[in-house]
């Protein structure tokens, strides 16, 4: 009888399989700071001796340059934490990038 449960190794490799393998996407990310000129600030400071800077905001851009099925569009959830005052933004947008 002919022996069919031996394993043999293959060492291909295809070119698609390097570009569709699990990753992180590309993004580039940036806080705005500014000042903050309210009461107290305007009596102690000026603009030679300006006040801390403060996060007015952030701005993210993230690429997705290798999506399988690009006609879906890139989803975000904002998830709360239990302190109120932060929360989770996910971005999920499909194969071949991980959350």
């Amino acid at each position: 009888e002919a022996v069919f449960s031996v394993e043999s190794v293959l060492n291909q490799s295809y070119d698609w399989s390097d570009k569709y393998r699990p990753r992180k996407p590309r993004y580039f990310n940036r806080v705005h700071t500014g000042f903050e000129w309210n009461k107290y600030n305007q009596t102690h400071y000026d603009f030679d001796n300006p006040p801390p800077k403060i996060v007015q905001g952030y701005k993210f851009n993230i690429f997705f340059p290798d999506l399988i099925d690009k006609n879906i569009t890139p989803q975000f959830q904002l998830i709360p934490t239990e302190d109120g005052d932060f929360c989770i933004l996910k971005i999920t947008s499909g194969p071949p990038y991980e959350d």
